[in-house]
């Protein structure tokens, strides 16, 4: 059965690759807390003015917190441990059903090929990092 995680770990590597999409794990909960907490302090000594000064200056800081944190979705699949791989294998296979396949040459064949079945083993992927990972979805543009 270890085969077949690691091709549908593939997949989901194919699958995020081909959508361009890059996530932040922890990086997106300092910057807003940098941005907000900013804000708070500025509004607390200069009022309205203040508010907007705090958010502009803890907006930039988050950036500089947050640069370089995002990964692509490939990279952060990859690096799964196995209770969470096998976690993500078990979500995709209750999708797919009783699809039989060789490699991951096939695998991911049958799935782009499939316009309807791609879409929801792309949202699934999706939701697992959003939920089970806490990641912040963003897609390359």
């Amino acid at each position: 059965m270890g085969h077949r995680i690691n091709d549908i770990m593939k997949l989901c590597c194919e699958l995020s690759a081909n959508q361009q999409i890059k996530c932040t794990v922890t990086g997106s909960g300092k910057g807003a807390a940098a941005a907000g907490g900013l804000a708070f302090a500025g509004g607390l000594v200069g009022g309205p003015l203040g508010i907007a000064v705090g958010g502009a200056v803890g907006g930039l800081l988050g950036c500089w917190l947050t640069s370089g944190q995002f990964k692509p979705l490939p990279q952060i699949i990859m690096e799964l441990n196995p209770e969470q791989q096998n976690k993500l294998y078990e979500d995709l296979i209750a999708i797919m059903g009783d699809i039989q396949w060789t490699d991951v040459a096939q695998l991911t064949a049958l799935v782009m090929g499939n316009a309807t079945l791609k879409q929801q083993l792309t949202a699934a992927l999706l939701s697992y990092v959003t939920k089970e990972l806490q990641a912040e979805v963003h897609y390359v543009d």
